[in-house]
């Protein structure tokens, strides 16, 4: 039975009646999760790369001598252990090994160049890293300008053809040129030091090294994953074995199960391709498709070959998708769940994805400190350009920023979230971690820093970030709104709302915007400003659009507004 306050919630009465209200959440570690799925289903594909499959048994042999060779270089419980690289089934093993040897998986955006990756090797008081050939240079440049006491003392580095076929990649599998140049990398290990030892992949797999007893449970730390915030450098988010695990088992929202076919192209080192690709798929023993970056040709013929199931993504490679001359080639009709966040779904490409393949797209939304999602679209009763409703045990509401007084129905405020998979702090930031909470009739409430409403049936609707907002002539603009207003012209690919001073009104709204190919040299800054007077209210219409050939986004595929932002202020 629900608890009163539970009841008085007003999503728990359009509550999918294949859904339990609440998960028994495993008491074990996310190790286990792998040792059970390879005990259960060993020659089973875990994953596959490029036609090259690795079995559940492989997986976790792999990941057992890896934890061996953590602990045999000094890696006790608790230690943090940097992962950076893209998608590759080195990733996964790599991560579950960490977590074999009782230590701690710090993953670390591969896009980051050194000067930012110092702050991921001293913040932690890492000292060993696992990394992708082509990242090796920026952890050696990265470790040399950090003081000599902090420094890694072992980088252990994989090339991505230690998971390819041996021979060539099936001709219907190749990727593009330039992607196949980049996997095919085989750059010399940077050069080992007295301080920093610098090890080949195959060589400790070869080592076979065995780990000790396995004592991790469910209160330990398991995963220190970055988050940048608004302000000063990212913070580490604190995730034990528990919150992890807590979004782990929640796979059958999304129909999952052992049958489960994924393409594993959201990054696994952002909190979203962690859970749902290195985590919910190990839980669940299916098979993921691994992608290392996003193609939207290869992602098509991916589909189409391994009858992928399940597909979480974001908006930006739907866009990408329906950008391309092919993609009615593509045979998708293998798809039953389409989800993914980030982002909201613009309404008219929701409305495409429906008309032509028959496929709802159901959003969802989370933050790295909620271990991915608190709210989720069941996808039998998904609404467009919405967050969902809050999912297994989750207590959600919209409060008003100031005052913290709850608000009703339809009135916008923060979004404050209370659940198992919250994290439990900034890493050594007491006065962060104290701010983000609220208490509120005794339990304890993450804020999000997001306002949103909720309607009538207890969904969710993102509005903005509260520092996101522009203000004109006293009229407040919310960037995302009218973002997915513009989504609507004919000639708009994609979109990014920034505000640009203003001498009368103080800001205005400014437009940066992608043409789709047909609309290149066609399509005037007039002809968007015209059409939006008659599509949106007069205070929201950009005064100014710059059309450039590509937005800026995240190694996770959002597009980096502020980045655009600070540009625009010079």
């Amino acid at each position: 039975m629900p608890t009163e306050t539970a009841a008085l919630r007003p999503h728990e009465r359009i509550w999918p009646k294949r859904l339990p209200r609440d998960l028994a959440v495993p008491s074990t570690s996310l190790w286990f999760n792998l040792e059970v799925s390879a005990r259960r289903f060993p020659q089973k594909a875990a994953l596959v790369f490029f036609g090259e499959a690795l079995s559940y048994a492989a997986l976790r042999e792999q990941a057992e001598a890896i934890a061996g060779w953590l602990q045999h270089v000094g890696v006790k419980k608790g230690d943090r252990v940097m992962l950076y690289m893209q998608n590759c089934p080195q990733f996964v093993a790599a991560y579950y090994g960490i977590l074999r040897a009782d230590a701690v998986v710090v993953p670390v955006n591969p896009m980051n160049k050194a000067e930012e990756f110092g702050h991921y090797i001293t913040d932690p008081a890492a000292r060993v890293a696992i990394c992708t050939a082509d990242g090796a240079a920026v952890v050696a440049a990265a470790n040399a300008a950090v003081p000599e006491a902090q420094r890694l003392q072992h980088v252990l580095v994989t090339r991505f053809t230690d998971a390819l076929p041996q021979g060539p990649i099936d001709a219907d599998l190749a990727p593009p040129a330039p992607i196949e140049a980049w996997l095919r990398l085989d750059p010399p290990l940077p050069e080992s030091s007295p301080a920093t030892q610098f090890v080949r992949w195959t060589n400790v797999l070869a080592e076979k090294h065995v780990p000790g007893p396995h004592t991790a449970g469910p209160d330990d730390m398991a995963v220190l994953p970055y988050t940048s915030g608004t302000t000063g450098n990212p913070k580490g988010c604190i995730h034990t074995h528990g919150t992890v695990m807590s979004n782990t088992v929640g796979i059958q929202w999304a129909h999952g199960s052992a049958e489960t076919v994924s393409l594993g192209v959201v990054p696994m080192f952002h909190i979203t391709g962690m859970v749902g690709i290195v985590c919910a798929s190990v839980y669940a023993g299916s098979t993921v498709v691994v992608l290392p970056r996003w193609d939207r040709e290869l992602a098509g013929r991916m589909i189409s070959r391994y009858r992928v199931t399940h597909f979480t993504c974001i908006p930006t490679m739907i866009i990408d998708l329906f950008g391309s001359p092919n993609y009615k080639r593509f045979d998708l009709s293998s798809l039953k769940v389409l989800n993914g966040g980030g982002a909201s779904m613009p309404q008219a490409v929701a409305e495409r994805l429906l008309e032509e393949f028959g496929l709802v797209f159901a959003e969802g939304y989370g933050l790295t400190e909620t271990c991915a999602a608190t709210h989720a679209n069941p996808p039998e009763r998904a609404k467009q350009q919405c967050l969902g409703i809050p999912t297994y045990s989750v207590d959600s509401r919209v409060v008003d920023p100031l005052t913290l007084k709850e608000l009703p129905p339809g009135e916008v405020g923060e979004i404050i979230s209370h659940g198992r998979q919250v994290f439990k702090g900034y890493w050594n930031q007491p006065e962060a971690t104290a701010a983000a909470f609220v208490d509120i009739g005794g339990k304890s409430f993450f804020r999000t820093g997001d306002l949103g409403r909720m309607d009538d049936e207890g969904y969710f609707f993102i509005t903005d970030r509260l520092k996101r907002m522009i203000n004109a002539s006293g009229f407040k603009v919310w960037p995302a709104e009218v973002e997915m207003l513009l989504y609507k012209h004919p000639a708009v690919q994609e979109a990014c709302i920034i505000s640009a001073s203003d001498a009368y009104r103080g800001e205005t709204v400014k437009a940066v915007v992608v043409l789709r190919a047909d609309a290149k040299g066609k399509t005037s800054a007039e002809d968007i400003t015209g059409w939006a007077k008659d599509h949106m209210a007069a205070y929201k219409v950009p005064k100014i659009v710059q059309f450039v050939d590509a937005l800026p986004k995240s190694g996770s595929g959002k597009v980096m507004w502020r980045l655009l932002q600070d540009q625009e202020k010079g």
